[in-house]
Parts: structure tokens; C-alpha cells; sequence
């Protein structure tokens, strides 16, 4: 939503998840908090946390609201691979198992299950949310800024509370990823997996709610189907992100979109 709504670039999410996930994961082994309380802690302070940088770095536009994004994720990871005695440092740190209210997840369907719950919840509270008010001020700040101030929009008001909802989301993510696989390293919030986040939102098509997800789950499924390309793997993995780029650039989900377009003109 951050991207695709609000027009907004950021190329430090992925340090955000990381640093959500290492908070969440801190507190459940560490303080022997349930993973479920740890999770919500996590997610309330990485909330304020982004308020609080959303307020000097979003005054910026453009590219240089990208690089600012990315100072700040540079910075979360240098913190996470300094502070050896409390993340691990680049080793990285084991995680407790996760249970919600006693019942533990023991197996990688009670997994697929959450994540499905918990990803229609999302998709359904985005749809809402587009077809809001909030929704149509956000499209119009991405149209444009000054056209948005012109009518009286709080923009700024506005691209902070999209940015803390981002940030809350990423957190989540990064949490129960962490807790899923058991471990957790610096890693997960390098720049590199920042940029992946954003090829997959680009990728599935900006200001799609689908869109996202359809980027997702390609870039998980084309590393596995290039396996036995091994040495020329990023070869062809970057020549088919550029193809799509330069003939759908709004996306795969735009194909979506026409073939709906065209099917109602037929019915018509």
C-alpha cells in the first residue's frame, strides 16, 4: 500500500521485518514471553518506531525518499550484526517454538493454514480499506502531492500513517517467518531482501492489491524451477523481471485487468 497507494518508494521494509522479528523473538526466548504477546509488543513498538522516522524522512520525495529508507535499514542492520550478545550477531540466534494459547505448530500445514487465515484477513481489510476515504486520498496523493495539499489534504498526515501500517505489516511478517523457520539472522534485514520486496511488488503489478502477491509467488517458485540452470540462473532470472518490465509495466496483474476488460466489452 505504501508503494502502490501512496506512491511512495522505501528500500528498508525488509530491515523492518528483520528488526520486528529479532524484537519478537528476543522476548519470547530470552524473556520467556508467549510468542503470541512477544509478536504484539514487537509490533507496537516497531509502530512507534516507524511514526517516529516517518516524520523527517517523508518530508523527502522521489529517489531521495528511497535512499533515506535505505540509510535507515542500513543502520538496523549494522545494529543487528554489532550487538553480538543480544541478537547473535551475524550468526544469528535459534527460536523457541510458537503456540497460540497452548495449541503448538508442530507441522508445515498448521502453518500453510495461519498464513492463508491470516492473508485473507489482509487482502480483505486492504480492499476495504482502498475502497475507503483513506483509499481515495492516498490515490490522490499519489496522483499528486500538490494537487492533494491544494484541496486541503494533511499529505504528510497521511503518507505517516500509511508508512506505520506498512511497517506493522512487514513486522508481523518478519515475526512469524522467524518463528516458522526456527532461526533468525541479520539477514533477514539486508538490503538485498529489501530489494526483494519491492521486485515483487513491482513485479505483480503497483496499486493492485493482488498484484503483490502474484509477485510473490513467482519470485518463490522461479528460483526452484531454474535449478537445473544453476550457473546461469541469475542470467535468465534477471532477463525475464526485465522482459516483464519492459512489456508489462504495470505488472502481471494488469493482464488480469484486460482480459476482465475485454469479457464485459464482449458481453456488452
Amino acid at each position: 500500500m505504501f508503494m502502490g497507494y501512496a506512491g511512495q518508494v522505501s528500500l528498508g521494509h525488509g530491515a523492518f521485518a528483520g528488526l520486528g522479528g529479532y524484537i519478537a523473538v528476543i522476548l519470547s526466548s530470552n524473556y520467556e514471553l508467549s510468542p503470541l504477546f512477544s509478536i504484539f509488543i514487537s509490533v507496537i513498538t516497531m509502530a512507534i518506531l516507524a511514526f517516529i522516522i516517518s516524520k523527517p524522512i517523508l518530508r523527502l520525495k522521489g529517489h531521495y525518499l528511497a535512499m533515506a529508507t535505505l540509510g535507515v535499514g542500513v543502520i538496523i542492520s549494522i545494529f543487528l550484526n554489532a550487538e553480538d550478545e543480544l541478537t547473535g550477531g551475524s550468526d544469528g540466534m535459534s527460536v523457541d517454538s510458537f503456540s497460540i494459547f497452548g495449541y503448538e505448530f508442530t507441522d508445515n500445514l498448521q502453518w500453510y493454514i495461519l498464513c492463508a487465515v491470516l492473508l485473507v484477513f489482509t487482502i480483505w481489510m486492504f480492499t476495504n480499506l482502498v475502497d475507503s476515504p483513506f483509499g481515495r486520498v492516498l490515490k490522490s496523493i499519489q496522483g499528486s502531492e500538490k494537487a492533494a495539499n491544494s484541496v486541503g489534504i494533511n499529505v504528510s498526515h497521511y503518507k505517516s500513517i500509511v508508512f506505520v501500517i506498512s511497517v506493522v505489516i512487514a513486522t508481523i511478517s518478519g515475526s512469524l517467518y522467524a518463528f516458522f523457520s526456527g532461526f533468525i539472522s541479520p539477514a533477514e534485514a539486508s538490503f538485498s531482501h529489501s530489494i526483494e520486496l519491492v521486485v515483487m511488488v513491482v513485479l505483480g503489478g503497483l496499486g493492485r492489491i493482488y498484484g503483490a502477491i502474484i509477485g510473490a509467488v513467482i519470485l518463490t517458485i522461479l528460483p526452484q524451477l531454474l535449478t537445473s540452470f544453476e550457473d546461469y540462473q541469475t542470467l535468465i532470472y534477471g532477463a525475464i523481471i526485465i522482459f516483464i518490465m519492459i512489456f508489462m509495466p504495470k505488472g502481471i496483474a494488469s493482464l488480469f485487468n484486460d482480459m476482465k476488460r475485454r469479457l464485459l466489452a464482449k458481453d456488452k
